[in-house]
Parts: structure tokens; C-alpha cells; sequence
């Protein structure tokens, strides 16, 4: 079923897990997604960073809705990273269920401001909408950007940001970056500035720049209330190197159900581990 974002992340707040954000680049990539998170009877939500939708196009959302219609599990559509109160309307108009603004690279009034403005359209209508305060760190150059250097969120700031914009959820800054980690840098997280932040502003939170972080981290993240988690870099990572297997074998191929299926299934292992890790699998029953 097709649900809103607050709809969705609300039953996660209220039951202390965290949904899978798996952003998602084509058509197979969001079929394999959904095909996995029935499996498990995991919510889900499906994010679609600028980049993506400039690349998959707005049209596409018209499927994606009528497939999350027909699923066993809630199913929210998310405009992820929008930077523009203008790319939010578009979101709007083009059937997006949950969006989010980041405007974390702004001072904060700045970032108050345009969060608010965002907040009025899309409650105006029905839809949620994601603020970030802090900035998440960037790996590499790829997809997602991120900050050269990673601001903490402060938690004073988090209740004046969360009080003042009237946002749902709230992504935050404890550790994480963009994109794949390097391996001389090794990711840590600041549980007990997440403790404080949850326990001051009392919505769910995001974490994004989920791919590479120890699982151990993450599982502790969610159980001290993070309520969603983005996952980019690692599924796509599983579905492109088993597709650059699968080309490297024979330089005829190129029939598309030839090809994609296999990708398909080792995006859906690495994908069925986040929802495991993130303790959705089963929690669709809760909605």
C-alpha cells in the first residue's frame, strides 16, 4: 500500500526501528526493492535523490505508485536531498508521498526559513517532509554530496530547528558520510549524541550516509532511535559489480532479461541485510 511519510515513519518512532531508505537509480533496481522488502514484510521507502530523478525522470513515478499500490507493505515515495523549494513543488506535483529539504549548508535561519516555507506547501497537501541540521560528511565524488568536514548537530539547535520549521523527521549529523568509506577512514558514530537528541526532540530521526558503517554501529543507532536509514552506495555497489560480472562473460549479451535478473538477486541479499540489521522485517503487520 502507498502511504505517506509520516504514516510510515510514525509506526517506527512509536515501535523503535528503523526503515530502510533504499535510494534507487532504475526501474529494476525499484522492482528488485520491492520484491525483497514483500519477502520480509518490511515498510519501505523508496528514495529518489535530484540526481536520480533527472535521470529515471518524473514519468516513472506514476508506475512506482500504481506497483506500491498493489504491495502487502507500506510503501512511501521520497524525494531525497531536495535543495530547492522549487524541486520540492515538483515533488508535489509529480506524486512523491515524503520529501525532504537540506538545507544544511545554510546558516541556520536561513535553513529555518526555507525548511518552514518547504513544511507549509507539502503539509498543505498531505505530505511529509524530512529537515537536516548538521552536515553528513562526503567519501567521494559520487551521487550524494556531502561536507569536507563532517558538523555535529547540536542539540539545542535541534529542538529550536524542530520546534520552528514544524518538521516530521529529522535527519542529523552524529558521524556518517556519503558514499563508500575509504580504507584508512573508519566510520564512528556518536551514540550519546544521538541519545540526547532523540530524547530532547521526540520525532524520528535519519541517518543518512548509512552504506559502509559497521553493522554494529548501525543496530545500536536504531536501538537509541533512529527510525530510518538511507542505503545508496551498497546496493547499487552489489547490483553493478554482479552486472560487471555478468557483461565480462560473454560480449554478446545484451538482452536485458539475460542480464539483469542475477543483478537483481545480489542487490536483494545486501538490501534483505539492511532490513534485517534495521529490525523492519516483519513490521509491516504493525500498519
Amino acid at each position: 500500500m502507498l502511504v505517506d511519510g509520516k504514516t510510515i515513519l510514525d509506526v517506527a518512532h512509536q515501535n523503535n526501528f528503523a526503515i530502510p531508505a533504499f535510494n534507487i537509480s532504475d526501474w529494476a533496481m525499484f522492482l528488485g526493492v520491492m520484491d525483497i522488502s514483500e519477502e520480509k514484510e518490511a515498510p519501505v521507502i523508496i528514495a529518489i535523490h535530484p540526481d536520480e530523478v533527472a535521470h529515471i525522470t518524473t514519468d516513472l513515478i506514476v508506475a512506482m505508485r500504481e506497483r506500491a499500490h498493489r504491495s502487502s507493505v507500506p510503501v512511501a515515495i521520497h524525494w531525497d536531498h531536495g535543495g530547492t523549494y522549487e524541486q520540492i513543488i515538483t515533488a508535489i506535483k509529480s506524486g512523491f508521498t515524503s520529501v525532504m529539504i537540506d538545507a544544511s549548508m545554510l546558516p541556520f535561519e536561513e535553513n529555518v526559513a526555507l525548511t518552514r516555507k518547504v513544511v507549509e506547501a507539502a503539509h498543505a497537501v498531505g505530505i511529509q517532509v524530512e529537515g537536516e541540521l548538521g552536515t553528513i560528511g562526503a567519501n567521494d565524488s559520487y551521487g550524494e554530496s556531502g561536507a569536507a568536514e563532517i558538523i555535529y548537530t547540536n542539540v539545542d539547535d535541534a529542538v529550536r530547528f524542530v520546534q520552528e520549521t514544524g518538521v516530521d523527521s529529522l535527519a542529523i549529523a552524529i558521524g556518517t558520510s556519503h558514499g563508500l568509506y575509504p580504507a584508512e577512514k573508519k566510520p564512528e558514530l556518536r551514540h550519546d549524541l544521538l541519545e540526547q537528541i532523540k530524547a530532547a526532540v521526540g520525532i524520528p530521526l535519519v541517518l543518512h550516509g548509512g552504506s559502509g558503517n559497521p553493522d554494529a554501529e548501525l543496530a545500536r543507532a536504531v536501538s537509541l532511535g533512529i527510525n530510518k536509514i538511507n542505503i545508496s552506495s551498497d546496493i547499487k555497489v552489489s547490483y553493478h559489480n554482479r552486472m560487471r560480472e555478468i557483461l565480462g562473460t560473454d560480449e554478446r549479451l545484451r538482452e536485458p532479461l539475460a542480464i539483469q535478473p542475477a543483478c537483481i538477486e545480489a542487490m536483494k541479499v545486501t538490501a534483505a541485510a539492511k532490513i534485517d540489521l534495521f529490525n523492519a522485517a516483519g513490521k509491516a503487520k504493525l500498519y
